[in-house]
């Protein structure tokens, strides 16, 4: 099996509940270890890169609700004002699952700078809301974080199809 990005004319089969949870898991996790320093500045937002994966991916298993639930367990988790990921994650899974059909027509250069705006939608949706709560702007090395969960999205669309990629026979020839 290649460790390559699903090619166009590629079937493959839909991803299992299990294996969406355990990664979207995985990423709330990373997002509540404790980043401090310059790995805090370009920190990814790695549940939303994840969660922009599933709804681009597989828009009829995860999306709004799936996101507000992800969302309000980030807030908790980060005791942060209740509702801000909340939000942010559901406008996010809105795009993700709006042009699903879109993202996955264009390369994978081509989806990076695609999913770029949409995790920015989601660092200025809670931007805005800790602002209207009243903190100050924290300048713009905060946006950051959307570039470096944009450079992750080659790897998670090579890595994260393995396991729905259909086994080959043995008398089959590999592609």
């Amino acid at each position: 099996m290649a460790l390559r990005p699903p090619q166009s004319h590629e079937i493959l089969r839909p991803a299992r509940p299990g294996f969406i949870a355990l990664t979207l898991a995985a990423a709330l996790f990373a997002n509540l270890l404790p980043w401090t320093g310059a790995a805090l500045l370009i920190k990814p937002d790695f549940l939303a890169v994840i969660l922009l994966y599933w709804c681009v991916r597989e828009p009829r298993k995860i999306g709004f609700a799936v996101a507000w639930l992800l969302g309000l367990t980030m807030d908790i988790g980060n005791a942060t004002l209740f509702g801000q990921h909340a939000l942010a994650y559901t406008l996010l899974a809105y795009a993700g699952v709006t042009l699903h059909r879109r993202v996955e027509r264009f390369t994978i250069a081509q989806q990076t700078l695609q999913v770029v705006p949409m995790l920015l939608l989601v660092q200025v949706a809670t931007l805005l809301v800790r602002m209207a709560a009243g903190a100050d702007f924290p300048g713009l090395l905060y946006f950051s974080g959307s570039l470096t969960g944009a450079a992750l999205w080659p790897l998670l669309s090579t890595l994260l199809p393995l396991p729905q990629r259909p086994k080959a026979s043995p008398d089959q020839p590999a592609i």
